[in-house]
């Protein structure tokens, strides 16, 4: 949900090396090209969009429409002039007149938030048809899908597409391979299960297996929860509060809630530690926050019902993101999507009015409703906050098993 991320780098270098596994980071700023392009009008923020644009935009619409706002027609119609003819999306295009071609970068990230986004909004329903058929064209034989179309799955990916699926309308189990895979066969292939090491990671979801190890990775196991829950990054809050638990073992039969459940089991106890989840950055010796991936487990763990287990993480988020988050769309939008889904006042976060940091960062909205709206989408209520994904190095990242930051699936572009 609030993704993290370096990606078009990793993107290309996914191509080319086979595939890079993201791992979720510590929030570290992104580099930056040596000459950005201009942030155009009617985007949100004034970071450089080159990795994370379509994210962003989709994720401070999303939030916007969730707080009540009308977003403003210039900021809808910059998302829509970024698809392209195919349906899909790169993560930015700074010539939209441009037709996409052989050389556009495909991000299977951006395309499926932006059909969260587009769905919420309503009055998009041909641009939300084309995403998604994209989507489902660029599903690969195992069931999943990659970052970047023609790469081995990943559970990040894979979870969010599902996700977007789920809240289009789509029945993820009816969403079929060449080879017969449906997207919840790819989904349940990253979850660890009851033989998992350490013991403790039993429930959770990986990135990508490396070395025959399946890692368990924060940002994929909060994706996953929403995917196997039937929700996007847009979750209404939960009417009654069941505590969380682990995966339950032995296993019974494969199915994409149990899995979802056993997923936010994992998160629950991660988060006692702290009071919010860790993630070492590359060249660090000690963990740090990950305020990115904890606001994504806050919105699983509201989605799959568990109030209580998101209580001290949503405190610490409250007390803890006001820095990570200023000036940042991706991130702000994403602490909305948070509040939204605990029943949390986003005008009063902390010390932070969530949707005038929001509002700021972009053209100003339309006009606000009296009362902020329950978005009703077909087949789920959320959409995956997901950061912005940080992509480090291909080669480390195939070897190591980690790559893209995702403290908010642009969690740090954002992120």
């Amino acid at each position: 949900m609030n993704v993290r991320r370096s990606a078009a780098a990793l993107a290309a270098s996914a191509v080319l090396c086979v595939g890079a596994a993201p791992a979720a980071l510590a929030d570290t700023a992104p580099p930056s090209p040596s000459a950005p392009p201009v942030v155009p009008s009617g985007l949100f923020g004034k970071a450089d969009p080159t990795y994370d644009g379509v994210w962003r935009q989709s994720i401070a619409l999303l939030a916007q429409r969730t707080a009540g706002e009308k977003p403003a027609a210039q900021a809808v119609a910059w998302l829509t002039g970024q698809q392209c003819a195919s349906g899909g999306f790169a993560s930015f295009r700074a010539d939209a007149s441009k037709a996409c071609d052989t050389t556009t970068v495909f991000d299977t990230n951006a395309t499926a938030i932006a059909v969260q986004a587009l769905k919420a909004l309503g009055g998009q329903d041909a641009a939300v048809k084309k995403g998604v058929d994209w989507l489902k064209s660029v599903q690969n034989e195992d069931g999943g899908w990659a970052y970047v179309p023609g790469s081995p799955s990943e559970g990040s990916s894979t979870s969010i597409v599902t996700s977007a699926l789920a809240v289009a309308g789509e029945k993820p189990a009816e969403v079929r391979s060449k080879a017969g895979k449906s997207a919840y066969d790819g989904l349940l292939a990253f979850q660890l299960g009851c033989s998992a090491e350490p013991a403790a990671d039993r429930g959770a979801f990986g990135y990508q297996a490396a070395d025959g190890k399946l890692p368990a990775n924060a940002d994929a196991t909060a994706a996953a929860v929403l995917a196997g829950l039937g929700k996007g990054a847009l979750v209404d809050p939960a009417t009654t509060d069941t505590p969380a638990a682990a995966l339950p073992c032995p296993a019974g039969a494969a199915d994409p809630a149990g899995a979802a459940q056993g997923a936010a089991g994992y998160l629950a106890e991660a988060l006692k530690k702290d009071g919010h989840l860790t993630a070492v950055t590359p060249g660090a010796d000690q963990p740090t926050a990950d305020t990115g991936n904890t606001a994504d487990a806050v919105i699983a763990l509201a989605a799959a019902g568990h109030r209580q287990a998101a209580a001290g993480a949503l405190e610490w988020l409250k007390n803890n993101s006001a820095d990570w988050s200023k000036g940042n769309p991706a991130a702000l939008g994403t602490l909305v999507l948070v509040a939204h889904a605990t029943g949390t006042d986003p005008k009063a976060f902390g010390s932070t009015d969530l949707v005038g940091a929001l509002n700021a960062t972009g053209p100003a909205p339309q006009a606000a409703d009296t009362e902020p709206k329950k978005v009703e989408s077909d087949g789920d209520g959320g959409s995956g906050g997901q950061n912005v994904w940080w992509i480090i190095g291909a080669g480390a990242a195939a070897g190591m098993g980690i790559g893209i930051l995702l403290s908010g699936r642009r969690k740090k572009n954002q992120l």
